[in-house]
């Protein structure tokens, strides 16, 4: 049976950028009496990787086979996931009862193991954010509130229309989704609330990519769409001005969808976590958000 408070630290993209902050992440964990377990791919490098594929590979199956780890938490994101998807068994990943965490490139992950196994996996900080000199309160408590808890509530503001709906939560990070479209590893999700974010991409780009969610009819089969946060990049001359409100007004006037920005969550200092594939209720009054997170299992 897992050890319902044991995590593991393991590496199935980049490698660390700063491995003082793995060490202060896995203090922490220790010292609130979350036993600890730190996979060695957290301590190499391969080029841009943390390890070869194979070595990743097995870490994952690593996180899934150790009794005392019940939250598997990536080092990082970067880029990886995208080349272990054909071989991993998602079935048994499911089975194993390890919940998973992580955001970026760990999109790949949380959206093939919706689509292969109905899993749900969590969106939300990776080791950095846990491993910060100062780490954000508001990332961990809220990320302790969805893994400590079967149901958890947030306030927020979002800009856009007043509504009231529910369905199941997912997405991630914008690039990773769009990646997927049309692979065995994109879930169908009809009724949905779909989330989503991006680091280093203009306006221009955010916009090309949420159109070709809206031409493959993803978008028109949610029921809302929350845009995170979009950072890390600069405008340039050939952009005129064109800017994110801007993009964000094209797509309002185009896709059938109630588009909100402001969610909290994205490449950021404070970040929610999201459950991939648990329920999401949302209300949303006079840009007032509640969100109520359930059905995500523990």
């Amino acid at each position: 049976m897992k050890h319902t408070r044991g995590v593991g630290l393991f590496a199935p993209a980049g490698f660390a950028l700063d491995p003082a902050a793995l060490d202060r992440a896995a203090t922490r964990f220790a010292t609130s009496g979350r036993p600890v377990t730190i996979d060695p791919t957290c301590r190499t490098r391969m080029t841009r990787f943390a390890a070869s594929d194979d070595e990743r590979l097995a870490a994952v199956q690593r996180m899934a086979a150790d009794p005392d780890v019940g939250v598997a938490i990536a080092l990082r994101g970067g880029y990886g996931w995208t080349r272990l998807l054909p071989h991993l068994d998602f079935g048994v990943l499911a089975a194993s009862g390890t919940r998973w965490l992580g955001y970026s490139d760990f999109t790949a992950f949380h959206l093939a193991a919706l689509a292969r196994a109905g899993m749900v996996s969590f969106a939300g900080p990776v080791v950095s954010d846990f491993g910060a000199v100062e780490p954000s309160a508001f990332t961990l408590d809220h990320c302790f509130g969805v893994l400590d808890h079967t149901s958890h509530e947030v306030a927020c503001a979002l800009d856009g229309p007043d509504l009231a709906c529910a369905g199941t939560l997912w997405g991630g990070n914008l690039a990773l989704v769009t990646h997927l479209v049309g692979t065995p590893y994109a879930p169908g999700i009809d009724g949905g609330i779909l989330f989503v974010e991006d680091v280093g991409e203009v306006p221009y780009r955010v916009e090309r990519m949420l159109y070709q969610l809206l031409h493959a009819g993803v978008l028109a089969r949610q029921r809302a769409i929350l845009l995170g946060h979009f950072t890390e990049y600069t405008l340039s001359a050939n952009d005129g001005g064109y800017d994110l409100d801007a993009a964000v007004q094209q797509l309002r006037g185009v896709c059938p969808t109630p588009i909100f920005t402001g969610l909290p969550f994205g490449h950021v200092r404070d970040k929610l976590t999201l459950p991939v594939g648990g329920r999401c209720d949302l209300a949303v009054r006079d840009g007032a958000a509640t969100l109520v997170f359930s059905a995500y299992g523990h």
